[in-house]
């Protein structure tokens, strides 16, 4: 008996809520007024007319053989038929959303579930949203639409492009800066510092403390400022800038191997001698970006950055030392992908900042970083006639580099260590002539015994024959990194063969530079001797 009244009182708990709840939902539509005047009386005719039986039914609750006693039909109140109406019609639309939501999310999910039949019940389909909620004070009907169109809206949110190279950490690169974050930095510029003092001991003593052969140590047993760099990037928008000075021992050094300022007035090495760098450009958003600049920029043939803090080695290998550190031109980057980048450009020549002759030089390179721990670079050079009075004498160079993190362990002791590969190759062609004045300019040629009707020939060649004038270089370095990046010890070194001498840089003797001792020779009728060397180098 027990369990049976249990049981009837549960049946009905369950029978009455549907009931309680349709009644709760029915009130909460009637307009405010009518629910504060009437609030009893509405609420009893309520309740008797949803549990009325229709005609030809029976209560469940009545008993079969006690037929009640017959009386006159009530008239039903409209506002109870109104509030019945708007219920049912809540339910309908909720039905509605629902299998509309089910339909969009069917469609979007990876495995496509059956359909439901045109006029399946909302309780047979498997994903059943929550209900939208309806204020008091709003319009029931426009929030459930309101609620079905930002469903129907959403959509996918779309991958944003990221920079170039800014995904993976690439600071342990020969040639990149170590620093990760900007001390400083606004939304239209962002400021750069740059300070490089050293203090260099030449074991062969130079009576007067010049040192010649680099284009990064120039003095002998002396602390000395190499560069002071002020200037940054600016940013706008597509538009762009970059501004780096050169103030110290580099703006001497670097217009001296520039042979260009030669030809023609207005005096280059002066207008240009405190700039390292000095552009401006435009972005275009297409691919992954496109940057259009024009003006003085780095050239990094040969691996090495021009700013030492940069680099793995104070001093680089002559196969960096003698390939150019900037060009003066166009250049335009192009980066189909974060991980790729093609940057022509049309430049006066080989780092100079006019042109030796009358045709400019071709060039460009193409960075390629398809993992985190390789980096891929190869920079190529040609058209241009680079050397100062001697027209038609062409140039060409290529120089490739790898660089590879092989042990990549933080937090240890030994926790990075990496290697780099430069190979360079180049050479420069051109005929026999005699200038305007009649001087007689020696021929050359890439490959050793060019034929040559016009040359003269001279003490290590035959008469109508043009000398080789290549250059062959490598160069390899390894670095270990220790105690979080804090220390770090590079070994490594490198080897040129440099007939002619074309590339290598002129001693400093009595202030002569580029113009006087670099270029006037080769107007001799003999060519200059071979150049070998073989270096190791190390930096902590």
């Amino acid at each position: 008996m027990k369990i049976t009244k249990t049981l009837l009182h549960k049946a009905a708990t369950i029978s009455l809520f549907p009931s309680m709840l349709v009644v709760s939902l029915a009130m909460s539509q009637v307009p405010r007024g009518y629910a504060q005047t009437q609030a009893q009386t509405d609420t009893q005719t309520k309740l008797a007319a949803l549990h009325e039986p229709l005609p030809g039914e029976s209560d469940a609750n009545t008993t079969p053989s006690a037929p009640a006693t017959a009386q006159p039909a009530a008239a039903p109140d409209p506002r109870v038929l109104l509030d019945t109406d708007i219920a049912k019609e809540l339910a309908a639309m909720r039905a509605r959303i629902e299998q509309l939501e089910w339909e969009l999310k069917s469609r979007t999910a990876a495995a496509q579930p059956a359909q439901p039949a045109p006029g399946q019940p909302a309780a047979a389909v498997p994903l059943t949203p929550p209900a939208p909620i309806v204020t008091a004070n709003a319009s029931p009907a426009l929030s459930i639409v309101q609620a079905a169109s930002d469903t129907s809206s959403a959509a996918p949110a779309k991958k944003e492009k990221i920079a170039p190279f800014s995904d993976w950490d690439w600071t342990w690169l020969n040639g990149n800066p170590r620093t990760k974050d900007a001390a400083f930095d606004s939304k239209f510029f962002t400021p750069e510092i740059r300070a490089d003092i050293s203090y260099t001991y030449d074991f062969n003593k130079p009576l007067d403390n010049s040192m010649g052969g680099s284009s990064e140590i120039f003095r002998s047993n002396e602390i000395q400022l190499e560069q002071l760099g002020v200037g940054g990037d600016f940013h706008y928008d597509n538009v762009r800038a970059r501004l780096m000075t050169q103030f110290g021992m580099y703006s001497e050094t670097t217009p001296r191997n520039d042979p260009s300022p030669a030809k023609g007035q207005w005096d280059l090495d002066t207008a240009y001698r405190y700039l390292a760098e000095a552009y401006g450009g435009y972005h275009i958003n297409a691919l992954n970006g496109i940057n259009i600049d024009a003006g003085i920029f780095m050239s990094y043939i040969g691996l090495f950055s021009y700013y030492n803090f940069d680099n793995w080695a104070y001093q680089p290998s002559y196969v960096s030392s003698n390939t150019p550190w900037f060009f003066n031109g166009l250049r335009v980057q192009i980066f189909p992908n974060p991980h790729l980048k093609i940057e022509p450009w049309f430049i006066n020549g080989w780092q100079s900042y006019g042109s030796a002759n009358s045709r400019k030089g071709l060039g460009g390179q193409i960075k390629w970083t398809p993992r985190p721990w390789v980096n891929i670079v190869s920079n190529n050079y040609g058209l241009g006639h680079d050397d100062l009075y001697i027209p038609n004498r062409g140039r060409v160079h290529t120089d490739d580099s790898i660089e590879i993190k092989y042990f990549d362990r933080p937090g240890q002791t030994v926790d990075k260590m990496a290697l780099t590969f430069t190979g360079d190759m180049g050479c420069e062609f051109g005929p026999s002539t005699v200038t305007s004045a009649g001087v007689y300019v020696q021929g050359v040629g890439c490959h050793g015994n060019t034929k040559d009707a016009k040359s003269i020939g001279g003490d290590n060649f035959k008469a109508g024959i043009n000398p080789k004038q290549s250059f062959i270089g490598y160069m390899l370095y390894d670095r270990t990194w220790f105690k979080k990046d804090r220390y770090a010890l590079t070994l490594g070194g490198g080897q040129i063969n440099n007939p002619g001498r074309y590339l290598v840089l002129v001693p400093p003797i009595n202030g002569d530079g580029a113009v006087g001792g670099g270029q006037r020779p080769l107007l001799h009728r003999k060519p200059l001797g071979s150049v070998q060397g073989l270096g190791f180098f190390g930096d902590v």
